[in-house]
């Protein structure tokens, strides 16, 4: 049971950003840091795609509404790689089933998941820009501070992990009336255009 927690860990960071939890695995593993990194995430094809992917989500994740949209789309990219990764250490470690290190990852991917996206709905009901860019930084540095925590300490992130997921899970139940009014309005949005385009354009009569 030892690779538990860092199980726990990039399950939990990779609800938020699952390139950047596999690069950081990678070069940890490539680099020598760690020894519990599988091969097949040192990969360098592996590398260069999640790098690429990862400046994708650097983007996106910081533009208001695009980012909900991001993570609309990776509802089930994050907790699919998150199992993955989980089932990669599982089976590298030898000390935790395949199959269970899996579940653990993708079921804790996708709470933390879903903690980001409502949470990120929230902050876009916001009319200023300024703060959805704020805790994008906040959840990019999480991860990399984390991930990085967890390959020397990795009881102690697990620990960390297991409390900023409880404390999402809280934040995103109090602004549960902001994110129905966000998707209210969305609708909104989307019925006057609808009905606009409807309409047709609107020519003078004499």
């Amino acid at each position: 049971m030892s690779v538990l927690p860092l199980v726990f860990t990039s399950g939990w960071a990779s609800g938020i950003n699952a390139y950047a939890v596999v690069l950081l695995l990678g070069v940890f593993g490539a680099t020598g840091l760690s020894d519990e990194v599988p091969g097949a995430l040192q990969r360098t094809d592996v590398l260069v795609v999640a790098a690429v992917l990862f400046l994708c989500e650097v983007v996106a994740d910081k533009i208001p509404y695009v980012d909900s949209v991001w993570d609309t789309v990776h509802t089930v990219v994050r907790p699919v790689a998150g199992a993955v990764v989980a089932a990669l250490l599982a089976g590298e470690s030898g000390s935790l089933p395949e199959i269970a290190a899996a579940a653990v990852g993708g079921s804790t991917a996708l709470m933390s998941h879903l903690v980001k996206a409502g949470t990120r709905m929230a902050v876009n009901s916001s009319p200023e820009p300024f703060s959805n860019v704020l805790v994008s930084i906040a959840e990019d540095l999480g991860v990399a501070g984390i991930v990085t925590f967890a390959i020397f300490h990795p009881v102690v992130a697990a620990v960390i992990a297991g409390a900023l997921l409880l404390a999402g899970i809280v934040v995103v139940a109090f602004l549960a009336s902001r994110i129905r009014r966000f998707w209210r309005r969305r609708a909104q949005r989307r019925e006057e255009k609808r009905l606009a385009g409807a309409a047709g354009p609107q020519w003078p009569t004499e």
